[in-house]
């Protein structure tokens, strides 16, 4: 009888720490500008795009903002590009220059790998605390510029 009940008491813990927040390691990562980027707790959001299309649909809802609108959301945009070839970084690389906000590149996908994500849409994790607690995909633009001004209104409301 006492080990069904440590077998039971074991599945509820495991069952318990599935469901709470995940610690997201500490991590630091260039921008465009090689200005160098630490993740803390301060982060709200962790947006992650993994493709050229995915990147696109960021911009598409980025573009419009003003220069720190992601900063003033706490929101954390990284970009990997460890798959996109030499010579396109050579190119896309300077042009990310021209972007409002900061775009921090993941070279070698170290990143964006330890967060399970895909190629075909934008990964919004939601951070408390230095911990995801929530994970949501966008393959839509309008959704996910939609998204990002409901945190300023969220800001402004507290």
């Amino acid at each position: 009888m006492r080990q069904f009940a440590a077998l039971a008491l074991f599945l509820s813990l495991n069952a318990f720490a599935q469901d709470a927040p995940q610690p997201v390691a500490k991590w630091t990562l260039l921008d465009q500008f090689d200005k160098a980027y630490t993740l803390d707790d301060q982060a709200q959001v962790l947006l992650i795009a993994r493709s050229m299309s995915a990147a696109k649909m960021v911009n598409a809802a980025l573009e419009e903002g003003p220069e720190g609108y992601l900063e003033q959301r706490h929101v954390v945009y990284v970009a990997d590009i460890e798959k996109m070839p030499s010579l396109v970084k050579m190119v896309a690389v300077p042009a990310m220059r021209s972007a409002k906000y900061r775009i921090l590149l993941d070279r070698d996908a170290r990143v964006a790998s330890a967060y399970d994500g895909d190629r075909d849409t934008v990964q919004w994790l939601t951070l408390k605390n230095g911990a995801v607690v929530r994970q949501e995909r966008f393959s839509d633009g309008e959704q996910l510029k939609q998204a990002i001004a409901k945190l300023g209104s969220q800001s402004a409301s507290r």
